[in-house]
């Protein structure tokens, strides 16, 4: 690989560990990630149960890690206030905002009552806690960040004391002011480790995330200029529910990458549609593999004009520091030109409608009459050739479809094929493990029955012995009472001598 290009041979859809020169970062989940400028920036996170407060530089150019040394801000504006260091923080969201990088919220030992927003400027690496107004949200983790405009708008997560949360706050990058927002219809369930994205700058998408017994595959839908709630249809493939995963959005295209529900790692890498609402399944990797993750992070960078997309992290068993880079295939990128203006859009969508109904219905000659007859550029009925090159298009847009759908559903199972071939060598090897274990216990059991055995008989030998023992006791004692009795008889017959001899005296 070309190091000063490797980004030119990459193959469009499909993931790639990229080469790193030298030290790595540390591994790591629920941390925060933001490219600026060619750099992929990695904030806090968490591995073996405790948080982490580097961060740490991949650059995309000369593919090295580098830590960021930062410097705590005098404070002097309005602004911004002087921090010692940079506290240790998981769960936390990175926003780009101009030459700064901003932190909100996450889980640290310092935290506070109220949700905190730290400022890094990338620049000087200067640092600090950025003085908020208004209704300031309360302390919170694993919640979501969404850019818009000038805003920041942030939705759900959970509160120091475990509490689930579904409420939605405004911060104003402005003025640094929060507002709480009231909503209408029926929000999602309090829910945290979701993923968010904004769509034709007006509509808030809530995607997954769990509670903490149940993991969700929703999709909840926030119309921005009137507040409601709805939960739209989807659909295309079906998509399992996850928490812990990442999004990134370019175009009509949200990419869903990783997650997980606390037994496994979700292999695929999801694409909704977000005008049309349809998801896809882009790639899979197999089931171990780091893209399989929880708590991973996924950035978009720009690289000579060409858009990227940057994994980094996670954990599915063990903690990943490798960056994986995937060029996605540009969607819609060549239309007809009958789409350049609104007028014609319509005749082409009437077209595709008529040729797609023709297709499933059977229409009679009157419908496609009437069919025809609307399709039309300014008031200009289009000719018989044009609607049958628009039909021939639309015929191979939905054969595209298919051969697509057809390749992600074989990349699928043969992902699930890898997973099982390896699982069943597992077990094999397990059961092989078991096998000889279940021998050499085996073995174990027949070595104690014969020394049992062995502790029988000389139980019962010691039995007898006890039994000749009492025998020689008794046997004793009987001698003992008869050598009393004899030494008592002799005493009194010799004392009966003495007194005749001393009655004889007197």
């Amino acid at each position: 690989m070309d190091l000063n290009h490797w980004y030119k041979e990459l193959t469009y859809d499909e993931w790639v560990p990229i080469p790193v020169s030298g030290a790595r970062s540390p591994p790591r989940y629920k941390h925060a990630a933001a490219v600026v400028d060619e750099k992929l920036y990695i904030a806090g996170g968490s591995r073996n149960g405790r948080h982490l407060s580097d961060i740490q530089v991949f650059d995309l150019r000369s593919l090295t890690w580098s830590s960021l040394k930062l410097k705590a801000n005098a404070g002097k504006d309005d602004v911004s206030s002087s921090q010692e260091s940079l506290p240790a923080t998981s769960g936390h969201n990175m926003i780009r905002w101009g030459e700064k990088v901003l932190l909100l919220g996450g889980n640290s030992k310092d935290s506070s009552d109220k949700l905190t927003v730290r400022y890094i400027d990338v620049k000087t690496c200067q640092f600090g806690v950025i003085k908020t107004s208004g209704s300031v949200p309360i302390a919170r983790m694993g919640q979501s960040a969404t850019l818009f405009g000038s805003r920041v708008i942030l939705f759900g997560g959970e509160d120091m004391s475990r509490k689930l949360l579904n409420d939605v706050h405004v911060l104003d990058l402005e003025n640094m002011t929060w507002d709480m927002i009231n909503t209408s219809q029926t929000p999602p369930a309090p829910r945290y480790d979701h993923a968010a994205a904004m769509q034709g700058e007006r509509y808030l998408l809530i995607f997954g995330g769990c509670s903490h017994s149940v993991f969700f595959n929703d999709l909840h839908l926030l119309d921005m200029q009137t507040m409601e709630w709805s939960q739209p249809q989807t659909q295309g493939d079906l998509v399992s529910p996850r928490a812990g995963h990442a999004g990134i959005t370019i175009d009509e295209s949200w990419f869903i990458i990783g997650g997980g529900d606390n037994r496994s790692g979700c292999p695929e890498t999801l694409v909704l549609n977000m005008s049309k609402l349809v998801w896809s399944v882009l790639t899979v990797v197999k089931q171990k593999d780091p893209l399989s993750s929880e708590g991973l992070s996924v950035c978009s960078a720009s690289i000579d004009g060409e858009k990227y997309l940057l994994a980094f992290g996670g954990y599915n068993g063990r903690y990943s520091n490798e960056v994986f880079v995937m060029k996605p295939k540009a969607k819609d990128s060549v239309r007809p030109k009958i789409f350049q203006s609104p007028a014609a859009a319509a005749a082409a969508a009437s077209v595709s409608s008529a040729y797609a109904l023709s297709k499933s219905e059977k229409l009679d000659f009157t419908q496609l009459d009437d069919i025809n007859s609307k399709s039309s550029v300014n008031g200009h009925p289009l000719d018989d050739a044009t609607v049958k090159i628009e039909a021939i298009k639309e015929e191979k847009r939905l054969l595209e479809l298919s051969i697509a759908e057809v390749r992600a559903k074989n990349s699928k199972l043969g992902g699930e094929i890898d997973e099982v071939n390896s699982t069943h060598a597992e077990l094999t090897k397990e059961l092989q493990s078991v096998q000889g274990q279940l021998v050499a216990e085996r073995s174990r059991c027949f070595n104690l029955e014969a020394k049992i055995a062995e502790l029988q008989k000389l139980l019962e030998s010691m039995q007898s012995v006890e039994d000749q023992v009492q025998a020689l006791r008794k046997k004793k004692s009987d001698l003992d009472q008869e050598m009393e009795l004899a030494a008592t008889a002799q005493r009194q017959s010799s004392g009966g001598v003495w007194r005749w001899f001393a009655g004889s005296e007197a």
